[in-house]
């Protein structure tokens, strides 16, 4: 299902044109890619982008882009830049796909269930990745690629190459690259009394060190005082 995103052309680019566009309640984009020559500076509505950023695809949703006088173009949001401050959208790349030639996007890994290693051995699972990157067509991106860990032992991992691929995508992200594995937690060292004991009754050490570049800077202030005489 595609998401509608109107947008407006702007006069040009620049940091002034930029304010402007800002000063007017819009973000300032850029669309490119494509069979189309050159890039557009555009703008939008910072709602309605959030509103699609903030969804469950994400960067990935397949937006139908309706720029006045220039009918509609399918494209994906490249990338965005918001305010660390005011977590104000700045600006958005917009890039034109052609929907029947495949494209490259990364994806979040989801993971269900409890893992036998962590239920009955005492284990926790650790993500290693959670993201891959697959190949597909514009209007087969899945909004995730769910895993399930609930049969995984103490020890256990799963990698790209064991999760249950569709016939719709495949996997570009390494074969061996470890997603998810159980492992045992770290056990925290506990001191003995012997320790505790030797800790509580242990008196600082004088800084010899710096009392012997004292006596030595001394020292040497005597001998300049010696020749003098």
């Amino acid at each position: 299902m595609e998401t509608i995103l109107e947008a407006t052309t702007r006069e040009t680019f620049g940091k002034n044109e930029a304010r402007r566009i800002r000063r007017e309640g819009k973000v300032p984009a850029v669309l490119y890619g494509g069979d189309s020559k050159g890039a557009t500076p555009i703008a939008v509505q910072p709602r309605a982008l959030l509103k699609i950023l903030h969804s469950e695809s994400g960067q990935n949703t397949l937006i139908s882009l309706k720029l006045a006088g220039a009918g509609d173009t399918r494209v994906l949001v490249k990338d965005f830049q918001v305010d660390p401050v005011t977590h104000h959208l700045l600006h958005a790349d917009f890039y034109r796909v052609a929907m029947d030639k495949l494209i490259q996007v990364t994806i979040p890994v989801t993971v269900h269930g409890e893992p036998k290693g962590v239920k009955q051995q005492g284990g926790i699972l650790e993500f290693i990745r959670r993201e891959i990157v697959i190949e597909c067509l514009p209007g087969d991106i899945p909004e995730h690629v769910d895993i399930d860990v609930s049969e995984m032992m103490l020890h256990q991992g799963i990698r790209v190459r064991d999760i249950a691929t569709d016939p719709k995508w495949k996997p570009v992200t390494e074969g061996d690259a470890m997603l998810v594995h159980v492992i045992m937690p770290k056990a925290e060292e506990v001191p003995t009394p012997e320790v505790t004991a030797a800790a509580a009754t242990a008196t600082p050490a004088e800084p010899e060190v710096i009392k012997k570049g004292k006596k030595e800077e001394e020292g040497e202030e005597k001998e300049k005082e010696e020749k003098k005489k």
